[in-house]
């Protein structure tokens, strides 16, 4: 009986950990901007609503939120704590996984962290440009 529990948290644990991975793709740093582009970019100002726009658009485009349909609870974004330097924006997956996206307010650099709290794993995926996911 007891083995038996003990390889149910085994399998449910490596299933976690595979959905976690499988979650990480593509989420490398993009190739800098030419110069007139970042001079054109840092004097947009960026706002609360502006960093929600741009995660949510990148979120959106790059995380298949089929599994959200009939239960939106499962899947989500909403704003987190706010800095004097920076915006955080949480993206809930419906494998349980949290994304912190943190908007550099200056530049609209995106640091992201994967924190997957039923492993205790967090691992830092990448970051991404804030303009890049807004509409110009």
């Amino acid at each position: 009986m007891f083995c038996n529990i003990k390889m149910k948290y085994i399998a449910l644990t490596f299933v976690f950990f595979s959905l976690f991975l499988c979650s990480c793709h593509n989420n490398q740093a993009g190739a800098p901007l030419p110069s007139d582009a970042q001079t054109e970019d840092t004097q947009r100002t960026i706002t609360k609503e502006t960093a929600f726009e741009g995660v949510n658009n990148y979120c959106h485009k790059e995380y298949d939120w089929s599994a959200a349909k009939d239960n939106p609870d499962i899947m989500y974004l909403q704003m987190g704590e706010e800095t004097d330097s920076a915006y955080e924006v949480v993206f809930r997956s419906y494998t349980g996984a949290f994304v912190h996206f943190y908007v550099d307010k200056a530049s609209g650099v995106i640091k992201m962290i994967e924190k997957v709290p039923t492993l205790n794993v967090e691992e830092e995926a990448g970051t991404i440009n804030l303009f890049d996911y807004l509409k110009k």
